[in-house]
């Protein structure tokens, strides 16, 4: 259900339900939650696409179908596991987007650092099309995406294609040839200091969620700290 794969400091997790277009269901979820615990200290940069015709077209319909008050807390927490999983995890992670990128698979998408989507992908949030609210990580959307842009997808339903969704801020880039242009971000990312890049992915996620007043001041601490690796010193004396 999920695939992984390691090339030196670089590992690539593949959502890998092909027939049901890499929808989410508990298993999958679990599943995905369990890979990600793969990610060692060795791992420079990780990667997050889907195999088949999409990255994800969201939620398993048949399992939403099925849910009831009690069940659908646990399956929207599962969600929500999946997607802090993503967040956490200490190094910059790449989503590599194609085809669909649907409801729960755009909360996963949003909770990556950088998105890369290939031209044609389509990006939506249907549930209020179902009768339900998009929740967990759909918060991320307004701040990727300003607030009324992100209401506009989360309360019409209605798809955008990547070059909107590329205008409005949802990702960073279109590309024709989108491994092209994950091997190129990927190469960048690897260029950097190892240990900076885990403090800048720190600093990033507290300054989404922190006032200035604290995140300045810890990110001054991060800088003093960094001037105790070797590597940094080595720059400052060069």
């Amino acid at each position: 259900m999920v695939e992984f794969q390691r090339d030196g400091g670089v590992a690539r997790i593949f959502l890998n339900r092909p027939q049901k277009v890499n929808a989410l269901d508990s298993a999958m979820l679990d599943a995905l939650v369990g890979v990600l615990g793969r990610v060692d200290d060795t791992i420079r940069v990780v990667v997050l696409g889907g195999h088949g015709k999409a990255f994800c077209g969201g939620a398993d319909v048949n399992e939403l179908r099925s849910l009831n008050p009690q069940s659908a807390r646990d399956f929207i927490g599962r969600i929500h596991r999946a997607c802090d999983a993503v967040r956490k995890l200490p190094v910059p992670v790449v989503a590599r987007l194609h085809g669909a990128v649907i409801g729960a698979g755009l909360e996963l998408a949003a909770a990556c650092d950088l998105r890369i989507a290939a031209q044609g992908t389509r990006f939506a949030m249907p549930e209020v099309r179902l009768g339900i609210p998009s929740v967990v990580e759909a918060a991320l959307l307004p701040r990727l995406m300003g607030s009324g842009r992100a209401a506009w997808l989360v309360l019409t339903g209605e798809a955008i294609d990547a070059e909107r969704a590329c205008a409005w801020g949802l990702v960073e880039s279109v590309a024709e040839d989108v491994d092209r242009a994950v091997s190129q971000l990927v190469d960048s990312l690897v260029a950097g200091d190892a240990a900076a890049l885990r403090t800048q992915k720190e600093l990033l996620q507290m300054w989404q969620e922190q006032p200035l007043s604290v995140s300045v001041p810890r990110s001054i601490e991060r800088f003093a700290q960094a001037y105790t690796i070797p590597r940094a010193k080595a720059t400052k004396e060069h």
